[in-house]
């Protein structure tokens, strides 16, 4: 294992034995990154930020899944445990102490979510439990990538995974080691980068320096990367932001009267693309990767990132890549 390397803390929506999360597993296991796995034991697709409160939520170790995976722990550490909750509750509990009650003295470099089976673009991002539990890592400060593999059948998912490892390494090279602002010691700080409405002239204060700026909010949780990989990836990266598009016919209705059932498929009947620019949707349709830089609070919140800001971070790319994570 290479010093050099920060813990990854990793889970998903899908359950801890979900395909797309054992091969995630094992391909950042094999790069050499050390892992610590606190993921939900079953699916918890679509529950956007839901969390379990008053209720106990059992949680245990899946070393059996060391053996039966291919890992080696004695080349690279890595813990796997699985919680009786959501993507979300996985995170509050693993930030909010467990990860020290489970694997002692481990502070995550990053949180990786995923790979997701299905796509999280456009208003995806309300629903999915894939980048809710991103979102809900950056507002313990720290640092976070959400994965998703734009197709439902899992063949070809291993494009997601490798295009996953690469994001992971660009942003570990430019992290500290440890995510010095979990539990966001500090609470409010005179970042620069938040939002300064109702005061004019927002970006005077960023201007010298927007990627410091970017790489700043990314590291203290306050932007969050959001990853599509489509199947037939060609290998081109594409920043972008959420785009627009609308599910159609994805309700089924079934049985008699006084007995109907309504059901919300997993695959709508179609969905309607709007093209906009520099959207995820569109970059997917084109066979790009398209990894999206989102404030992880919400627009009204004083911590939300300057629109003017978040606008650089698109526009200043190299080769689909936002130029403050090379």
């Amino acid at each position: 294992m290479d010093e050099r390397r920060g813990w990854l803390l990793l889970t998903n929506d899908d359950g801890i034995e979900a395909v797309g999360f054992q091969l995630m597993v094992q391909a950042l296991h094999a790069a050499g990154f050390p892992l610590a796995v606190l993921a939900p034991s079953s699916n918890h697709s679509a529950t956007g930020m839901r969390i379990n409160l008053m209720k106990p939520m059992p949680f245990r170790s899946r070393s059996d899944l060391v053996d039966s995976w291919g890992l080696d722990p004695h080349a690279c550490p890595v813990h796997l445990f699985e919680l009786d909750g959501t993507p979300c509750d996985t995170m509050i509990v693993a930030l909010d102490g467990g990860l020290q009650r489970l694997v002692p003295g481990v502070v995550p470099q990053l949180v990786v979510s995923g790979v997701n089976l299905g796509p999280n673009l456009s208003q995806d991002a309300y629903h999915s439990g894939t980048m809710g539990a991103a979102r809900e890592a950056g507002l313990y400060g720290v640092p976070a990538l959400a994965s998703s593999y734009t197709s439902f059948d899992p063949d070809g998912m291993e494009a997601a995974v490798a295009a996953t490892v690469e994001v992971v390494r660009r942003i570990c090279e430019r992290l500290p080691l440890v995510a010095a602002n979990l539990g966001r010691p500090h609470g409010q700080m005179d970042t620069g980068y938040f939002t300064a409405w109702p005061t004019p002239n927002n970006d005077a204060r960023w201007l010298s320096s927007p990627s410091k700026a970017l790489m700043q909010a990314f590291s203290n949780g306050d932007l969050m990367l959001n990853l599509n990989t489509p199947p037939q990836w060609d290998g081109d990266w594409a920043c972008t932001r959420l785009g627009v598009r609308w599910y159609r016919n994805a309700v089924r209705f079934d049985g008699d009267d006084g007995s109907e059932t309504a059901t919300f498929t997993i695959g709508a009947a179609s969905v309607d693309h709007s093209p906009v620019l520099l959207g995820d949707c569109d970059a997917v349709e084109e066979g790009k990767a398209s990894l999206s830089p989102l404030s992880v609070w919400p627009q009204s919140h004083p911590f939300a990132l300057d629109e003017d800001l978040l606008a650089y971070g698109l526009d200043a790319t190299v080769e689909g890549w936002p130029s403050w994570l090379i």
